[in-house]
Parts: structure tokens; sequence; C-alpha cells
């Protein structure tokens, strides 16, 4: 399994994308849609909502389970993934590419992310 080294992580296992114009966008790792198995479906964020780091703003189902997505920095939603909404299989398949989740307008510095070797190192423990 590779994480994307321009890529930073969660501990809750999201990635965030470097900004541009200061809008990043947000998935799950690899790691984590292999954890979950086949998800079935996917609970956004509305488009205009305004997140928090470390705090839950949406859920994935699985065949195994339901659990919380987290944002990964503070800031305004400003898309969704329609596709990911209509295919939730897109966050197995291709969970760095298709199958991100939502884009958020940053504001302020993402705190505590980590690198995608620091990533590996922890969740290889």
């Amino acid at each position: 399994m590779s994480n994307p080294q321009q890529l930073r992580y969660s501990k809750e296992h999201e990635w965030l994308s470097g900004a541009e114009e200061g809008v990043s966008t947000v998935g799950i790792t690899e790691h984590a849609a292999n954890a979950l198995g086949d998800v079935v479906y996917v609970q956004l964020p509305e488009v205009g909502a305004t997140v928090a780091a470390g705090e839950t703003c949406g859920e994935l189902e699985s065949t195994k389970s339901v659990s919380d997505l987290y944002s990964p920095v503070d800031g305004e939603i400003t898309e969704i993934n329609e596709d990911v909404v209509n295919d939730p299989s897109l966050v197995n398949s291709a969970p760095f590419e298709g199958g991100w989740l939502f884009k958020v307008k940053i504001s302020g510095e993402p705190g505590d992310l980590l690198s995608a070797d620091e990533y590996a190192a922890f969740i290889t423990g």
C-alpha cells in the first residue's frame, strides 16, 4: 500500500491535498478503506457547512460497520463528491483519485497532520 507523498494525513485516516487557491481536497486513506470493507453509503457535510479539525463531519457505512468521518482541518465545505454519494464503492476502488469526499476552504494553518512516511509508520505501529 502506497500513500501519495504530496498529501498530508490525519491520525483518523483522512488525507488532505495541498491547497489550490486556499481549497484542499479530503478523502480517506487506502488503509481506512481496506479496514472498512465494502463502503455502501456515504454521508458528507453540506456545501457551506463549517467544519473543525478533529470533529465529526459525516459518516461512512460499510458491510462491516459505520464509521465517523472527521475533518482534518478547520474550514468551510466548498464542494462534495456527488460521484461518491451515488457510487460509494469509489471510496474502496480509488481512495486517492475518484473516491475523494469533499473540498474545504481552509481557515488557519492545518494542525498536526502527518507526512506520508509518518502516516505509514503510524499505521504499522
